[in-house]
């Protein structure tokens, strides 16, 4: 299946459905849910923020390749 096709399906689900679909497939690679930094909130700027300063140094974004 080409990325299109998932995409087409993808967009074709019911949320519960996508929900479903995400949880699985983290399950399948050992992603808890919440399982980040305990007693750590994040909101979206944070995040944005974090993405663009990582963006700044190459070493940070070719770590884990």
């Amino acid at each position: 299946m080409n990325k299109e096709e998932r995409i087409k399906r993808f967009k074709s689900m019911s949320s519960s459905q996508r929900k479903e679909l995400i949880l699985k497939k983290m399950k399948n690679i050992g992603i808890d849910v919440g399982s980040g930094v305990p007693g750590r909130k994040y909101d979206n700027t944070e995040v944005y923020e974090l993405i663009h300063i990582a963006n700044c140094f190459p070493e940070l974004r070719n770590k884990n390749k």
